[in-house]
């Protein structure tokens, strides 16, 4: 008997809440209560992505259903070679029921090979379609959301998950039909050959399907434990691996081994539970098959002995028998399947329930954004608090700021400092209040169209596992080389590069490891630089940088705010010097002054701002 399907070990995480949508902001979801699909509501969240291929199902499921009718004849044509041409050793009536017997042959192998291919490219193209439809979806969360996920939960999702979810909704269907299309022609000839052994062999379909459905409950609890657990270790991998140099550094090898060995070990007796239901669902229906052949027999060969049935018709069944049981442990092993395929279901149901940015589609009587966008920033008595969290982050704040203006924002660690650029970029939602850019409420623009005004300068200098030239254009992709040139210039980065061996096609590595920190915070400045956009957000620019390498972004991030309105986050008094206004954010509250070299700033008016 086969092993049971989603019993195998796929990457993956912990199962989904249903229903309402999960805000940013909310909590993660391994400390989430999980919801409970059916396998049919997990098929119908589904289905309709098979939507575009479902006549290659059908065909499919046809095929493959002509490939047992098929053989069913086959097998009728072969008892009647063992009653009329082997039992009387007449050769010459040998030669009609063979090419018969051929040509089926023929025929199904057609068609079974037609089937298969089918089904895979089905299945192939709904993989396809499933991770594209996810992956687009997580791309318009908010930030915060994905870090809550975790990097590792999240790839298991799209890898794991989605191959388990299209077992169940572009797979069976096709298996299905097949199986039961299988089992009724099968039965059907069964019945035509000798009804009183058919009757003998049926009695064992409602035990087998009882059983099915015990054990698909069992496997179905089991699975979603499999999934959670095997999240766990997946983000437990992903966040050790990246940190490993600080692992290495600070001698914590042994420790971060125990705990994936603690985290390995629940993953392990999860999977030991599906194995244990497996081991058992196996050998009990090949224990009902078992008896169900040893009845067939006693009782077709009292009907030999009493000439109801010939040699070739016993024969004949036991073949038909042979084709049917398989058919018939398919089916549960399907209900079994399908129960555990919906802890991936839920899963994925949970990332694409999660709330993205909410956007907004300008209709017909809504005036475009002005251009040229200028680059006035108000916030008008702005609050946000996270969810769950009783204290807000940030309370009235009220900022007017010219077109042009750099703003220092200063203040301790966990104040709310990159929470106003957050905000600006809508990462986040204000609780209250509104932010208005050039005089326009920017929760009525589309976030597309926002953000294309806007450039973000991280505190990490993102960077793509491509080349050079790559990363650069990456914000604005149809730059002219020129301008590549121009910006690279700019944020003194074309020296270093046009040293590497390759120049601009030298690839960056991943997370630009080839690259040093001051290098790598260069070429983020040169691809801020070519976006040209006239508000600009830059969170701790020097952030890990030495005092050289800081000296040498320093005249490049006066030509980048030069003329545009930006945000400066910082903890460095060198960049506050250079601001034209300072925001001290603390305690909720976020205060204007004049920026001051040394000392803490005299708080100024809203008014003088």
């Amino acid at each position: 008997m086969t092993a049971v399907p989603g019993s195998a070990r796929t990457a993956g995480a912990d199962p989904g809440t249903l229903g309402k949508r999960t805000a940013p902001g909310e909590r993660g979801p391994s400390r989430m209560r999980h919801a409970r699909m059916s396998p049919l509501a997990a098929f119908r969240t589904f289905w309709p992505l098979v939507r575009g291929n479902r006549a290659a199902v059908l065909a499919s499921a046809a095929l493959l259903v002509v490939s047992a009718a098929a053989d069913a004849v086959a097998i009728g044509v072969a008892g009647h070679l063992t009653d009329d041409v082997l039992a009387p050793g007449d050769l010459a009536a040998f030669w009609t029921p063979a090419t018969l017997w051929l040509g089926l042959a023929a025929a199904g192998a057609v068609a079974s090979a037609a089937g298969s291919y089918l089904s895979g490219w089905t299945s192939e193209h709904f993989l396809l379609g499933l991770r594209d439809h996810v992956f687009q979806h997580l791309q318009h969360l908010p930030p915060g959301t994905l870090d809550r996920y975790g990097t590792g939960d999240l790839v298991t999702r799209l890898t794991g998950d989605v191959e388990i979810v299209e077992t169940l909704v572009a797979s069976a269907p096709v298996d299905l039909i097949t199986s039961a299309a299988g089992a009724l022609v099968f039965a059907v000839a069964a019945f035509r050959t000798s009804w009183q052994l058919a009757l003998i062999t049926l009695a064992a379909a409602p035990v087998i399907w009882a059983g099915a459905r015990v054990f698909g409950t069992l496997m179905r609890t089991a699975g979603r434990a499999e999934r959670d657990s095997t999240g766990r270790l997946a983000s437990l991998l992903e966040e050790t691996l990246t940190n490993m140099p600080l692992v290495q550094a600070y001698g914590r090898q042994r420790t971060e081994s125990a705990k994936v060995h603690r985290e390995g070990r629940a993953w392990m007796r999860a999977g030991l539970r599906q194995t244990r239901l497996s081991s058992w669902y196996g050998p009990f229906g090949e224990l009902l098959e078992t008896l169900s052949v040893l009845a067939v027999i006693g009782a077709g060969a009292w009907q030999i002995s009493e000439h109801h049935l010939s040699v070739g018709g016993l024969l004949s069944f036991a073949a038909f028998l042979s084709h049917f049981h398989p058919r018939l442990q398919e089916l549960g092993e399907l209900a079994v399947g399908a129960s555990t395929a919906t802890a991936a279901c839920e899963r994925l149901t949970e990332i694409l329930r999660t709330a993205p940015t909410p956007d907004t589609v300008t209709g017909p009587g809504t005036p475009p954004l002005p251009e040229p966008v200028r680059g006035a920033v108000t916030f008008q008595d702005v609050d946000f608090s996270y969810p769950g969290t009783a204290n807000p982050v940030l309370r009235h704040v009220r900022l007017d700021i010219a077109p042009g203006l750099l703003v220092a924002v200063t203040g301790p660690s966990g104040a709310g400092k990159s929470t106003l650029g957050q905000l600006l970029l809508r990462f986040h939602e204000p609780t209250r209040g509104r932010i208005l850019l050039d005089g326009r409420n920017i929760a009525e623009l589309p976030v597309d169209e926002l953000r294309r005004h806007i450039t973000l300068l991280p505190q990490d200098s993102m960077l793509f596992d491509d080349t050079i030239r790559a990363n650069i254009v990456y914000g604005r992709p149809d730059a002219a080389d020129s301008d590549v040139l121009a910006a690279a210039v700019a944020a003194d980065a074309h020296g270093f590069v046009t040293a590497l061996p390759e120049g601009y096609d030298t690839p960056a590595g991943r997370h630009g490891h080839r690259l040093s920190g001051g290098q790598r915070r260069r070429i983020a400045l040169a691809r801020a630089m070519l976006r040209t956009a006239p508000v600009l957000v830059l969170d701790e620019p020097t952030t890990g940088l030495d005092d050289a390498a800081t000296a040498r972004v320093m005249a490049p991030l006066r030509r980048l705010t030069a003329g545009r309105t930006t945000f400066l986050i910082t903890h460095d008094r060198r960049l506050t010097a250079l601001a034209d206004l300072v925001l001290h954010v603390a305690g909720g509250e976020a205060v204007l002054s004049m920026p001051a070299p040394t000392g803490d700033p005299a708080p100024m008016s809203d008014e003088a701002a």
